[in-house]
């Protein structure tokens, strides 16, 4: 079992679940704003994007379940999540090549639009989604708490899909383009890595 965290390590956990959410969800957005050009706006490229985001969700649901089982810490969390904005840093610069490549090869049918939505979010939304997994077993002290805790952790990181949506929606796309969000993104989930490599046991403090 994983030493408890302190109270400053709890509260950087639910900070961190929230921009999580919030970048996960407004990253799912912006794939929208790439496929666009190549493969349209239609209900398929969103199908494409939504059925990606949401069986990357179930294989990072599942990958954290099994760290949880490996002496799960803040920084293993934070591992992940440095990783998936380094992957969503190098979108910018290679999504118009890796949309072209597909689109030349494959044409824009309905394989077309998943592989290239899973090309943008795949890997990046799998690293994100091992974090409330792995958050929920690191802030459970008790198996009386352990429904709290889950319940807690999910809700904060919905609020923030809610936001990350909204925001990235009607705000940041008319004013600042998706290339540069996704740098923002990028930045922000690195900013929360630099946050759970602090040491937060209660041992280490």
């Amino acid at each position: 079992m994983s030493a408890p965290v302190s109270r400053a390590g709890l509260l950087a956990i639910y900070l961190c679940s929230f921009l999580v959410g919030c970048v996960l969800m407004g990253f799912e957005m912006l794939g929208s704003r790439y496929l666009n050009p190549y493969f349209g706006s239609g209900i398929g490229a969103w199908a494409s994007l939504i059925s990606t985001v949401l069986c990357a969700l179930a294989i990072g649901y599942f990958a954290g379940s099994a760290i949880v089982d490996r002496q799960p810490t803040t920084r293993t969390i934070g591992t992940m999540i440095l990783i998936a904005a380094a992957y969503m840093a190098l979108v910018p610069a290679t999504a118009d090549s890796v949309m072209a490549d597909i689109l030349d090869t494959i044409g824009d049918g309905p394989t077309a639009t998943l592989m290239a939505s899973t090309a943008l979010l795949l890997v990046p939304l799998t690293l994100l989604g091992t974090f409330s997994p792995i958050a929920v077993s690191l802030l459970t002290r008790s198996a009386n708490e352990a429904g709290r805790v889950a319940g807690l952790v999910y809700g904060v990181s919905t609020i923030g899909n809610v936001v990350g949506t909204l925001v990235t929606t009607f705000a940041l796309i008319p004013t600042i383009g998706s290339r540069a969000i996704t740098y923002y993104f990028a930045v922000v989930l690195a900013g929360c890595a630099g946050i759970l490599f602090i040491p937060f046991d209660k041992k280490a403090s």
